[in-house]
């Protein structure tokens, strides 16, 4: 008994006490089933061999009325001269006519116990793990999910959490990023991605050591998985280069990063799929927003960044003629980015558009702040929300767009 005792406190993590205790509750379960009541009922065990006694107390009487809960004073004197009425004294119960149903009882209550215990520990392992990168073996597929054996439970990873051009076969090992773990009705689930912003942000704490101890920070991620990737870094040592710490010499430290992924698309000239690299950019933090906003808009060229007196996270950007398209980007791509990288809802104007706008002098524009939400397509009362007044000429302009 003490050996089963040890292996299941070894192998499965439930206290022997726990166990001892369930085994006790069986006997008392069993014994109430079998007599109707078990108040009188006490169980002990023995630490030495490990054996379990039932034991029933009875109160001496001058007469019984009930046999389990009392003896007469003749019985109890011919058991020890010494009892007195109302002493109480203990007997020792055969188990031959109960036990059965308590091995069986005491068998289905450590099951059950394990079944929480193990739940439980899975549970507060992975959670500890939460917003974390773990590797993990490709183990099967679904329509919904790749599972990833992370050890002790099969993680989620969705397809909105895959990095497009990705493609798996069983067994492969891979990293994966846990955001969320949930212990529900059906049991644990964990939640991990490989497209997360946050993903990003873990492998370079992994990689380089000027994040790992803080003297760089990483201040935000905005992330397109397997196309781009924009992150605004910050440095707390004057004498370290942000920017060039997160690149690394020969742009190292990004080769580290993007290496963890291996998204491939077809190449129509090729005929077949090649592998691509995700592009980082490593932008400045700074505490400005619009210089911010300059930053994160890069490689394009800003004139001036306008905030909207009304909507505190909303910027109108002016950007020279030539720069426009450089500024949106390849679908809308750069400056949804950089919306995303800021926390800015950003309205891109050339010069010219700006220029043709009826509005109020920029100095009587009140500087604001906050964001969320992408439209690719502009709306023409914009200028009216971000200058302050109509502006019928706008309405003519086509080629404008809003991302937030």
């Amino acid at each position: 008994m003490l050996e089963a005792f040890r292996i299941l406190e070894e192998d499965k993590g439930i206290k022997k006490d726990d166990i001892i205790d369930a085994v006790k509750e069986s006997l008392r379960s069993a014994y109430r089933r079998r007599y109707g009541q078990a108040d009188s009922a006490a169980i002990d065990f023995n630490e030495k061999t490990g054996d379990f006694h039932v034991y029933t107390v009875r109160e001496v009487v001058d007469e019984v009325f009930d046999s389990r809960l009392e003896i007469s004073l003749k019985d109890a004197l011919a058991i020890n001269t010494a009892y007195e009425l109302g002493d109480k004294i203990r007997f020792e119960e055969a188990p031959t006519e109960f036990g059965r149903v308590a091995a069986q009882s005491a068998k289905q209550t450590i099951m059950e116990k394990m079944r929480k215990q193990t739940r439980m520990i899975t549970y507060n392992t992975y959670k500890e793990h939460e917003q974390e990168i773990m590797s993990g073996t490709v183990e099967r597929f679904d329509n919904k999910f790749i599972y990833v054996d992370l050890g002790s439970i099969e993680a989620q990873l969705s397809k909105q959490d895959q990095v497009p051009g990705e493609s798996f076969s069983s067994h492969d090992r891979i990293e994966v990023y846990v955001y969320k773990v949930e212990d529900n009705p059906r049991g644990v689930s964990v939640f991990v991605s490989r497209s997360h912003p946050e993903m990003i942000k873990r492998l370079m704490e992994q990689e380089i050591p000027e994040v790992y101890d803080g003297t760089v920070e990483i201040m935000s991620v905005s992330r397109e998985a397997g196309d781009r990737t924009k992150v605004a870094v910050r440095s707390h040592n004057p004498n370290v280069d942000a920017i060039g710490t997160i690149v690394g010499r020969g742009g190292a430290n990004i080769k580290k990063i993007t290496s963890k992924f291996h998204p491939r698309r077809y190449d129509a000239k090729l005929d077949q799929m090649v592998p691509i690299e995700e592009n980082i950019d490593v932008i400045e933090w700074v505490p400005d927003p619009a210089e911010f906003i300059y930053n994160a808009l890069a490689p394009a060229e800003v004139d001036q960044v306008i905030f909207n007196e009304n909507d505190s996270k909303r910027a109108l950007v002016v950007v020279p003629d030539n720069k426009l398209s450089l500024a949106i980007g390849r679908r809308g791509q750069n400056v949804r980015l950089a919306a995303h990288l800021t926390g800015y809802r950003i309205d891109i104007k050339s010069a010219s558009e700006f220029e043709a706008m009826e509005t109020n002098p920029v100095e009587d524009i009140k500087d604001v702040q906050e964001a969320p939400v992408i439209e690719e397509v502009f709306d023409a009362n914009l200028v009216e929300e971000i200058l302050g007044e109509t502006a019928e000429g706008a309405k003519q302009e086509n080629l404008e767009s809003t991302v937030d």
